[in-house]
């Protein structure tokens, strides 16, 4: 009868061994990878071809309807709010955060998702960590319409620090030409919209946490005067999708769309606005949330930076006629924060 092969007689066995050794525990990614396709296969409907794991995703689109589909496409992260899912454990809600920001950065065109691929490097692949996150992304891909087709996973010791990971995600999806949405017919007189956030989104962490855990000295379990959840649970907050109920508008009613995440009201509103327009926001409007003047306060930040940094409860700005402006607010659970004057494509504070 043969020996059973030793570690030192066969080479891969050997290697294996010395790859864990080394960090990279191959037999634990392949066990944590094992449960994704039951996960996500609730986003799958019939343009999806082959299973999770090939080399590639497979999408067939169904362009019935359009007479120009143009694919659009967006990548993006989650920023330091990894930060605070480390420290409270808690590792679902960034998954949405991810797929919902990368949504609404293509919703601002008028395109509606298709499919999403995430990327997560990791110290050490943790499996009831990675569950959660892959829960997070199947959950809001699900909410969205959009397949989640693939992505990759990967270990890399000495790249981040002990139980830390990093999110990234692609998205495509499609707009046909004639519905674009681009900021080109916007002119003097029309309303803004602002449609609320759920607290800072995905932007401004680093600030928040310096002025909040470090200057403040406060606990992600305490609960500030004027907060309605703990800290932590405020700071978590799932970031907002809001192409559902944007699709759901009358073609031709939005003339332009500002997803309001890193750079404010301050700098995403100029991105569609014409050269000779500036937006002008009322920032009495709407009633500023009290995580945002915690902040404020706490940090002695400049007021006028602070509609640079974070959302300020706004998140997402909508562009519209003056005659539609009452409707689209009641449609949208908005309200109009300002109105396009003569200008230069700058933002002003009034």
């Amino acid at each position: 009868m043969p020996k059973k092969p030793s570690s030192a007689s066969h080479p891969s066995l050997k290697s294996k061994k010395a790859y864990a050794a080394a960090g990279v525990d191959v037999d634990l990614g392949n066990q944590v990878k094992s449960g994704i396709h039951a996960m996500v296969q609730g986003t799958h409907g019939p343009e999806v071809l082959g299973k999770i794991g090939g080399f590639g995703g497979l999408f067939r689109p169904n362009f019935k309807g359009m007479k120009d589909p143009v694919l659009v496409s967006s990548v993006d992260g989650v920023g330091t709010k990894l930060k605070l899912a480390f420290a409270a454990n808690r590792h679902d809600t960034v998954g949405q955060d991810l797929v919902n920001h990368c949504v609404n950065d293509i919703a601002v065109i008028g395109a509606k998702p298709l499919f999403f691929l995430d990327y997560i490097g990791a110290e050490r692949l943790e499996p009831p960590v990675f569950k959660q996150i892959l829960k997070g992304f199947a959950k809001a891909c699900r909410e969205a319409g959009c397949a989640l087709v693939g992505g990759e996973t990967a270990q890399m010791p000495g790249m981040y620090q002990r139980g830390e990971y990093d999110l990234a995600g692609t998205i495509v999806g499609v707009v046909d030409r004639p519905k674009l949405i681009d900021g080109s017919q916007i002119r003097v007189g029309d309303q803004i919209i602002g449609l609320p956030s759920n607290g800072l989104h995905t932007n401004g962490y680093s600030l928040a946490r310096k002025v909040l855990l470090e200057t403040m000295g406060l606990k992600l379990s305490d609960k500030p005067q004027g907060l309605t959840k703990t800290l932590g649970e405020e700071l978590l907050r799932v970031h907002k999708n809001y192409q559902p109920s944007l699709a759901a508008l009358s073609a031709g009613i939005v003339k332009g769309l500002a997803h309001i995440t890193g750079g404010g009201l301050v700098d995403n509103l100029p991105r569609v606005l014409p050269k000779t327009c500036d937006a002008v926001i009322q920032t009495q409007s709407w009633k500023v949330p009290a995580l945002f003047e915690l902040i404020e306060k706490g940090g002695k930040v400049d007021h006028e930076e602070m509609y640079q940094v974070f959302n300020m409860g706004i998140g997402m700005a909508v562009v519209v006629r003056p005659k539609n402006a009452s409707d689209v607010a009641r449609k949208l659970k908005g309200k109009v924060i300002g109105t396009i004057q003569k200008g230069s494509g700058i933002v002003r504070l009034v």
